[in-house]
């Protein structure tokens, strides 16, 4: 997932990519804390997942799980765009939205083509950067100390002594007066930046938005806004809990073909060499250049904070193979019975990382979780929808969207591109690695004090015995990193949500290693793999929570609005 802008660390973040088993020992003690009104039984029976095709046209356990064994399975081979795994994986969201009586979503058509631009660095591990410095002459490999690659579709990069200049955060945020390229002329030259903002490294309240990250925080902005002032190349350094992830999920992110859209889309300047140095690279770097890279750190985090020249140059030379191609988003469609202009969009993504030949072991990146429970989900409660009597008086479009983890590009090309025009889009509910753990007394919403949607989402968690908690860690900005934003960013207000970390079974203890297993072990790893002792107790929860928002706008005739003082606007009606 790229997870781009993902931007705007509303109120509410929460742990997302959360997915492990949780010890069934202590289910005895459990079962007498779960919610009365819990629609599941308090302990869990073995999920056997349907075989024949056949469901049953409610939200349950047993469809959920066949459908996510399916599309997570290795027949689908990762679902990477542009591969013989993306048309199966197309192909059967397809057949099921058909099966279970949905009507083709774009204007008569199951798909929306989506134009791509793929990327791939010729021989990588040969790459290397060259820093030459006041203090000697430095190199940095490829994977272990860095990772960089083209945003331009650049066939041939050749920096050659490129000047290289620490600019904090990199960031020029007038909204909040602050400019760490204030008086810099960086063109021609190589930015190192830090991850995430000042706001976050500070932990200072009165900054951006303290320990919330802002889109500012975001490693799409940091490369859009060098490319703007001119710079050669921009290096972000990496650490673990500014970026909410570890080294391992930079690399394999960014190694193998990058997807972008092409420039006729998304015309805003790119930058030819773009990529990440670990926290010890740039501490190489630095003292090479007889600078301190921890000093340096803390003063780009103060109001005042002024560029440092390193004294140091980067040389840096590669090739690339550049692909024109396209993808697609899948959409089935659900006609409303009295409003059908009127529309309430489900989204979640279907793309992922596909096959690594060169890994040894499990080759392919299944990702299960990441997000065959979103694709799962979304047809589950389509399913239900198609089931409805009497039918939902809005309409209800349900889109699997592609290139979400190549930087949302499906749903930002979808939202430039509306089936439905979106003063016409009541809302989107969005569904992205949701978490499979067993029963949370809570649900986490993502974008929590931005919208209306608010007390939708509160009084289905009520019905559920649930409660609802903010993000648990805003600085990870998980808003930032799924397809919400562009809905968002373009004033639709949206609901990104999943089960909260306090457990019925183990409490907020078993919830945090749950989610620190998956993050550390499997997010974006091959080993995101279906597991058939999973308890999907929980995440069925979800799904009906997020059904039961749905529902009730679809039987609304208000659209919800953004509360005062959000970060977004309800867009403006078409003019006829």
């Amino acid at each position: 997932m790229h997870p781009l802008a993902v931007r705007c660390a509303l109120a509410a973040s929460l742990t997302v990519l959360l997915a492990a088993c949780q010890s069934q020992e202590s289910a005895s003690t459990a079962q007498n804390a779960s919610p009365a009104s819990s629609p599941l039984p308090a302990k869990p029976a073995p999920v056997v997942p349907t075989t024949d095709g056949h469901y049953s046209g409610d939200i349950n356990a047993e469809d959920f799980a066949a459908r996510l064994k399916k599309v997570s399975s290795d027949e689908f081979e990762g679902r990477k765009p542009g591969t013989l795994g993306e048309r199966m994986t197309t192909a059967w969201i397809k057949d099921q939205f058909q099966q279970i009586g949905l009507k083709p979503g774009n204007q008569g058509k199951w798909v929306q083509t989506v134009p791509m631009v793929e990327t791939t660095v010729l021989d990588p591990d040969q790459v290397v950067l060259h820093v030459k410095a006041a203090g000697g002459d430095e190199t940095f490999a490829y994977r272990k100390d860095m990772i960089i690659g083209s945003l331009d579709a650049s066939p041939t990069v050749d920096i050659k002594a490129s000047d290289i200049v620490f600019v904090g955060y990199g960031v020029d945020a007038p909204d909040y007066q602050w400019n760490d390229y204030a008086g810099l002329d960086v063109k021609g030259k190589t930015v190192v930046v830090l991850v995430n903002d000042p706001g976050w490294g500070n932990h200072d309240d009165t900054l951006f938005k303290g320990r919330t990250l802002t889109y500012y925080g975001r490693w799409t902005y940091k490369f859009e806004e060098a490319a703007r002032r001119g710079a050669a190349a921009c290096l972000i350094v990496h650490e673990t809990p500014g970026a909410g992830y570890p080294w391992e999920v930079v690399v394999n992110s960014w190694s193998g073909a990058q997807d972008s859209l092409p420039p006729n889309e998304d015309p805003a300047p790119r930058l030819s060499a773009a990529g990440w140095l670990t926290t010890e690279a740039a501490e190489r770097l630095f003292a090479k250049a007889g600078k301190n890279f921890d000093e340096l750190k803390k003063s780009a985090d103060l109001r005042g904070f002024k560029p440092t020249d390193l004294d140091a140059t980067l040389s840096l030379g590669f090739k690339n193979k550049i692909e024109h191609s396209s993808s697609e988003n899948v959409l089935g469609y659900l006609p409303g019975s009295t409003r059908p202009d009127e529309v309430i969009v489900y989204s979640a993504h279907w793309d992922h990382f596909g096959r690594d030949p060169n890994l040894k072991g499990d080759q392919i990146y299944n990702g299960a979780i990441d997000n065959g429970t979103g694709v799962a989900g979304l047809i589950e409660i389509a399913e239900a929808f198609t089931h409805q009597d009497p039918p939902p008086q809005r309409s209800i479009l349900f889109i699997a969207d592609t290139l979400e983890e190549a930087g949302l590009l499906g749903s930002r090309y979808y939202v430039t591109h509306p089936a439905f025009p979106l003063d016409k889009t009541v809302a989107d509910i969005n569904m992205d690695a949701l978490p499979i753990m067993g029963q949370a007394k809570d649900i986490a919403v993502i974008s929590w004090g931005q919208s209306q949607l608010d007390d939708l989402i509160k009084d289905a968690a009520a019905a559920e015995g649930r409660t609802i908690v903010p993000d648990d860690a805003p600085e990870k900005g998980f808003f930032f990193r799924s397809d919400q934003l562009n809905f968002a960013k373009l004033g639709v207000p949206v609901l990104y949500a999943r089960s909260g970390l306090n457990l019925v079974d183990g409490g907020e203890e078993a919830g945090r290693k749950a989610y620190a297993d998956y993050t550390n072990n499997h997010y974006h790893k091959p080993s995101d793999n279906y597991d058939p002792n999973w308890d999907f107790r929980g995440v069925i929860e979800d799904i009906k929570a997020f059904h039961a928002v749905g529902k009730k706008l679809a039987d609304e005739t208000t659209f919800p609005e953004w509360k005062a003082g959000a970060d977004f606007n309800r867009p403006q009606p078409a003019t006829k």
